[in-house]
């Protein structure tokens, strides 16, 4: 039998009757590693709906604590610009309801402190889910301890809003203060031509 020109060695023959399987199952367990890392994933962006749904709930709670803050500012400006009054006891009148104006301001503006910084503390909260996801190491104590510190920033946001609506409505004056002298209601001149 005539012997072949050429051999090849054992370890480069093009073709092996027993393929090497180590590939084949590296690359089958990378694939359950991506599959694996795919779930957990999508098991983090689950429980990250909870807190992005408290997010817009605050960025609503923002909108209506900045538009109270506006009216207040808009209210003692026009307080400030009646300062120019002679009567003493007008003007004194004016400074106390200036003061009020204040002291809401300010208890708006801590309302709006601590919805920013529950704000800040949610989104920490998702950041820090996906990077336990990502790195692998559990920081569930971080997430709760987050999670706690934002409900106690909102639960003092909502009081110290409630405080400042209770001074509002407390400073509201509806109709004519009793015992104040009545005043003659003055005719317009279509009523004096029906008088007449």
């Amino acid at each position: 039998m005539p012997q072949p020109l050429y051999q090849y060695p054992p370890s480069t023959a093009p073709y092996t009757r027993f393929p090497d399987r180590s590939m084949h199952t590296n690359m089958a367990l990378d694939l359950e590693t991506t599959g694996a890392t795919s779930v957990a994933i999508a098991h983090v962006i689950q429980l990250a709906v909870a807190p992005v749904f408290l997010l817009t709930g605050v960025a609503s709670l923002l909108g209506v604590l900045s538009n109270r803050l506006a009216r207040i500012v808009d209210r003692a400006r026009r307080l400030e610009a009646q300062l120019g009054t002679d009567d003493p006891v007008h003007a004194e009148q004016l400074h106390r309801m200036l003061r009020q104006q204040a002291g809401r301001a300010r208890l708006i503006n801590w309302a709006i402190g601590l919805c920013i910084a529950t704000a800040i503390l949610v989104a920490s909260v998702v950041v820090t889910l996906f990077v336990s996801s990502l790195v692998g190491i559990n920081l569930s104590a971080i997430v709760a301890t987050l999670f706690i510190t934002a409900m106690l920033a909102l639960i003092s946001s909502l009081l110290i809003a409630l405080r400042e609506m209770y001074l509002a409505t407390s400073q509201l004056r509806i109709g004519q203060p009793e015992g104040s002298p009545k005043k003659k209601p003055v005719l317009l001149s279509s009523d004096k031509t029906a008088q007449s």
